[in-house]
């Protein structure tokens, strides 16, 4: 009798930005205590309000970066992958792929094609972000065949030119801290991207100049969105497609 395959189970897809979260958690529960000690000790009221205000602030932005983490990001990628429109032959990149996210979710879609992930791994940007946590995350969900994991920097991709059906990238170029690098990194995608490709780019700002080099660049349908609460820092979606 052979053993049965477990079900697929859902990624573990870590925390964003763990450093900022905790700074925020942290400082807002050392205010709610200053506001409860002076409170109770009868302090000045403007110093009291100050604690209070600081406090619900803090803990609010670190609550909503936590669900952003734990909930949000995973119901959002669903509509990210949407528009990069996939077929299910198609291979598609996924820059700064991180534990998986959208790498994962793109798996899924082409189950007769590849999904390609490449990252630096900085576990700064994403707790506990290594290939290895990816690889699980992509055996927990069942597309482990689909996926091939990759380090490398988005603005060198090692990859010949026009290989990929669609390049998709969320919360990783604006970790780039010169305008050019950034420039780069969008100019590779559209090197990489075959003609009649989709590339997506979701990041929390520099979209306008994600947009405009995918102008320059000659790309079809250049669209930037508005502002997506759903996510947290909120985020806004780059789409464009290669003639």
């Amino acid at each position: 009798m052979t053993e049965a395959t477990p079900a697929p189970s859902r990624g573990r897809y870590g925390v964003d930005a763990p450093g900022i979260v905790r700074m925020f958690l942290i400082g807002g529960a050392a205010a709610a205590v200053v506001f409860i000690v002076g409170f109770i000790a009868g302090s000045p009221g403007a110093l009291v309000s100050a604690a209070l205000g600081i406090a619900l602030v803090a803990l609010g932005e670190g609550g909503w970066m936590l669900y952003s983490s734990k909930i949000g990001k995973l119901r959002e990628r669903v509509r990210i992958v949407d528009l990069a429109e996939l077929r299910e032959t198609d291979a598609v990149l996924d820059v700064g792929c991180g534990r998986g996210l959208l790498l994962v979710e793109a798996a899924r879609r082409v189950p007769r094609g590849l999904a390609v992930g490449i990252d630096l791994w900085s576990e700064e940007d994403q707790s506990g972000n290594s290939p290895e946590e990816t690889a699980r995350n992509a055996v927990r969900e069942g597309v482990a065949e689909q996926v091939q994991i990759k380090t490398g920097d988005a603005r060198e991709l090692p990859f010949d030119d026009a290989c990929f059906d669609a390049v998709v990238s969320t919360m990783t170029l604006h970790n780039i801290t010169e305008v050019d690098g950034r420039e780069r990194a969008v100019r590779e995608m559209v090197r990489v991207l075959r003609p009649g490709g989709r590339v997506v780019i979701v990041d929390m700002g520099k979209t306008e100049e994600y947009a405009e080099t995918f102008h320059d660049a000659g790309l079809l349908g250049v669209e930037r969105g508005p502002r997506v609460w759903r996510m947290f820092p909120p985020v806004r979606y780059v789409t464009a497609a290669k003639p």
